[in-house]
C-alpha cells in the first residue's frame, strides 16, 4: 500500500482517488487554500433587520430598538427589567404594555422616558410623572394628603386642585427630578 502513494501523499488506494485533484476524492481538497490571489473584502453597513420599528409608536417599540441596537436577545433584556422573557416578547409584538411597576425599569433600560407627546393639562402631567416612578393613584394621593378618588378627578381634569395642592404637587414632582 505505501508503494501506491503518489508523490504528493495522496493515497491512490482509495477508490475513486486519481491522485488529481477534483476527481472523486475529498482528501485531495485538503490543504489547498480557496482562491489564494483573491484577497478582497467587502465593507458597508449591514441593512436594519426587519423587525427593527420604522416608527417608534408604542413602549414596546422603544424597547424592540433599544434591544437592537445593544444587539441584547430578548431573555437578556428580561433579565434587565426583572421580567420574564415572554413578557418582553409580549411588550415588542404590541400584544400588551409594560405595568406599572415596571415602568421605571424599563425607563431605566431605554435611557429615556418614551412619551406621547408634551402634557398639557395639570391632569396629564400628573399622570405621566406617577406613570414615570411607576406609582399607583393610591402611593400618590397618600404622598400629597388626598383622597384617591380627588387625585382621580384631577387627572382625568373633572376637577382642578386648590391652589395649595397645586403648589405641593409641583414641589413634589421637583423633588422627584
Amino acid at each position: 500500500m505505501k508503494a501506491r502513494r503518489a508523490l504528493n501523499g495522496r493515497d491512490r488506494s482509495r477508490p475513486g482517488c486519481s491522485g488529481t485533484p477534483g476527481e472523486g476524492c475529498r482528501i485531495c481538497f485538503s490543504g489547498i487554500p480557496a482562491l489564494p490571489f483573491c484577497h478582497v473584502s467587502i465593507r458597508g453597513e449591514r441593512p436594519l433587520p426587519k423587525a427593527y420599528p420604522k416608527e417608534l409608536q408604542t413602549v414596546g417599540d422603544h424597547i424592540r430598538r433599544k434591544r437592537l441596537d445593544l444587539k441584547l436577545c430578548q431573555y437578556e433584556v428580561a433579565n434587565i427589567v426583572e421580567v420574564s422573557r415572554t413578557t418582553v416578547f409580549n411588550w415588542e409584538r404590541n400584544y400588551s404594555s409594560p405595568k406599572l411597576q415596571h415602568i421605571p425599569k424599563v425607563i431605566k433600560f431605554l435611557g429615556y422616558a418614551p412619551s406621547d407627546g408634551e402634557q398639557k393639562t395639570l391632569g396629564e402631567k400628573i399622570v405621566y410623572y406617577r406613570w414615570l416612578k411607576g406609582m399607583t393613584q393610591k402611593e400618590l394621593a397618600r404622598q400629597i394628603g388626598v383622597d384617591p378618588t380627588t387625585l382621580a378627578r384631577w387627572e382625568r381634569g373633572e376637577k382642578k386642585p386648590a391652589l395649595n395642592y397645586q403648589k405641593h404637587i409641583y414641589e413634589y414632582f421637583k423633588s422627584l427630578t
